[in-house]
């Protein structure tokens, strides 16, 4: 039984390199402004599938929302290993928040069809947000395992084992297919393209769908469809300095911080 996946993944901002206005006075990434790069952990998505594909056959076809650049790591997909690519593409999309992001990735998904599997990463380093991959998934109906770092079918090839981070270290649990999977950081090796890999995926066809195909009316797209918007981006003010007692005897020094504790309120 050979398995297909989808693969969502997305064209981020070079959050390591920032110059520039990297906000616009709406609120959105200024990503003209900014190097972009394939999100780091959506790669880590890309051989989870990439390694099910290898083991049991199948298909995997990758999937990014964005403007005509996110292109890019669309051939770098190809180039990785990838089937077929398909970039969700429309003006009506700008602004979109993660919960009209999640909603038309569910509808090209589902405009897609045939899948067992979809897979994420954890969350894109620009919004910082790990809702995309539930959010579809709630929408979906369809079983969610978040934090991935390994993934396995069961031997009867009906259900996912994945082992995944939680703050203690890992667990391992299963979920009947199909079955949404973000894939995190974790210790999987992200394959390399060769120069063969490269050659060819130059002449595959990158396949463009837009809100008309999917059918999608304007108040659930954008900022029409956003219910969230951000309003102002400002640094953290910065931090005040320690203050330090010297020259007195341990419990001199004691009674001096309590009775600073004391006038900052911080105790009663």
């Amino acid at each position: 039984m050979a398995y297909n996946c989808i693969v969502l993944v997305k064209q981020v901002p070079d959050t390591a390199h920032i110059s520039g206005k990297a906000m616009k006075d709406d609120g959105t990434v200024n990503r003209a402004a900014l190097p972009a790069i394939f999100n780091p952990e959506d790669l880590h998505a890309l051989e989870m599938a990439l390694q099910v594909k290898d083991q049991y056959g199948g298909q995997v076809t990758v999937l990014t929302m964005g403007p005509a650049r996110a292109a890019d790591v669309l051939r770098e997909a190809l180039y990785r290993g990838a089937d077929r690519v398909i970039l969700l593409s429309d003006r009506k999309f700008a602004g979109s928040d993660t919960l009209a992001t999640s909603y038309a990735l569910k509808c090209a998904v589902e405009h897609i069809g045939d899948y067992d599997l979809v897979f994420c990463g954890r969350q894109a380093i620009d919004g910082d947000t790990a809702q995309v991959g539930p959010e579809i998934a709630e929408i979906l109906g369809m079983a969610q395992i978040m934090y991935g770092v390994e993934m396995s079918l069961t031997p009867n090839r009906k259900r996912i084992r994945v082992k995944r981070e939680v703050e203690s270290g890992y667990e391992v649990l299963e979920a009947r297919l199909p079955a949404l999977v973000s894939a995190s950081k974790g210790e999987t090796l992200r394959r390399m393209p060769s120069l063969a890999d490269v050659l060819s995926a130059r002449r595959r066809e990158l396949r463009v769908i837009t809100a008309a195909d999917l059918d999608l009316s304007e108040n659930e797209l954008g900022l029409s469809g956003s219910y969230t918007q951000v309003v102002k981006v400002f640094p953290p003010s910065p931090k005040q300095g320690g203050r330090v007692i010297e020259g007195l005897e341990p419990a001199a020094a004691a009674n001096e911080i309590a009775a600073f504790l004391k006038s900052e309120g911080y105790v009663g």
